[in-house]
């Protein structure tokens, strides 16, 4: 439903509510009509208040066409996963609609009770941690993991293989979504699994980190022996993860656990400290607060360079800042993986993100987009 249309159905239930009781019936009978009408009015407009997020809630599916790069990042790693299982590409379908109807496919860090992510999945429920529940990659093998042990799920109706794993109060919304759902996973299949699917190999989608070589001279360094985790829980957590990866495989559009691109990287060091960020590049730029100056930066702090085809306006590098002068990002193809002098990127940076000032959650600054 477009804001448009719940101002015109509250207005509509204000209307009636407020005139038709004072004229036709008197003030007494106002607070009753108030509650009936109001309730009746709402309920026709198809939204629920509060108006909060989550499994079953009603809100705003872009599913017109116009998707951002991070949709597009997100939904991407839904196929690339049900791919690499070999999944047919109607596992795919369900998935991608699935995360449309629960999270619009965005990596939200909040939902009904304790769900997160691309999917709404529980903690508590089974589906996983925190961090990994607000992975990507993570998120959608564990909704694929439930899809496969739901009997007949390949030939099931539109809907009833998503309701089935997800168990949702509204299993009507899954089927409409399938439409949508089914373009964007053309956008991104790869390959004839069963015979059937063909489909070229999708394009970049904008702001995904798309370096095969960086203009970046390839000096790197060995992690110290004396190297202290900084304090502060989430940039500790976020450091400490990123420099775990060392020497692990660069791969376009990899958000881990065995390979990463560069935004890909930060994204999951981010969430293994249970704060999501944006998918790609061209988001993360706007995640938490700008921070001055290289003389400010700390720990965690994201940094981003032009890149190999970025520009000062539009980056399309980023690192993650691990303290003692020393930067972790997804270099290259050839590379990996890799710590470098802070010295090194020093003269290439043109902005410079603070994800939390507390450890625990994003700190975007007023009027900008978290």
């Amino acid at each position: 439903m477009t804001v448009k249309a719940i101002v015109a159905c509250v207005a509509g239930a204000v209307g009636i509510v407020v005139v038709f009781p004072a004229v036709v019936f008197g003030v007494a009978l106002v607070s009753t009509q108030q509650a009936a009408v109001a309730q009746v009015s709402v309920a026709a407009c198809g939204f629920q208040y509060p108006f909060a997020t989550g499994p079953g809630v009603d809100r705003p599916i872009t599913g017109g066409g116009e998707w951002s790069p991070d949709q597009l990042a997100n939904a991407r790693t839904i196929v690339e996963v049900g791919r690499d299982r070999s999944l047919p590409r109607r596992a795919a379908v369900i998935a991608v609609s699935t995360a449309l109807v629960e999270s619009d496919l965005r990596n939200v860090a909040y939902g009904d009770r304790d769900s997160l992510g691309l999917f709404q999945q529980r903690p508590s429920q089974g589906w996983g941690t925190r961090d990994e529940v607000l992975n990507p990659s993570y998120a959608a093998g564990a909704f694929y993991d439930r899809l496969v042990t739901v009997p007949g799920w390949r030939t099931l109706p539109p809907g009833r293989a998503a309701q089935a794993v997800q168990r949702s109060a509204f299993p009507d919304r899954y089927a409409p979504q399938e439409a949508p759902a089914a373009q964007l996973v053309a956008r991104f299949w790869r390959g004839t699994p069963t015979g059937a699917d063909t489909q070229a190999a999708a394009p970049n989608p904008d702001g995904v980190c798309p370096d095969s070589t960086s203009d970046l001279p390839s000096d790197q360094w060995e992690l110290p022996e004396d190297f202290a985790l900084p304090g502060g829980a989430g940039a500790s957590a976020a450091v400490s993860y990123a420099v775990n990866q060392l020497g692990k495989p660069y791969e376009w559009g990899a958000t881990g656990p065995d390979a990463f691109d560069c935004s890909g990287l930060t994204q999951a060091a981010w969430a293994h400290a249970g704060v999501p960020i944006s998918r790609t590049t061209t988001g993360q730029v706007h995640d938490g607060v700008a921070v001055g100056s290289l003389r400010q930066v700390r720990p965690g702090d994201l940094l981003f360079i032009p890149g190999s085809l970025g520009t000062a306006d539009n980056p399309r590098h980023v690192g993650l800042y691990a303290g003692d002068g020393m930067v972790v990002n997804a270099y290259d193809e050839q590379h990996g993986v890799v710590l470098q002098p802070l010295d090194t990127w020093a003269g290439e940076i043109v902005a410079i993100r603070r994800i939390t000032t507390d450890g625990s959650s994003p700190t975007p600054a007023p009027g900008e987009r978290t």
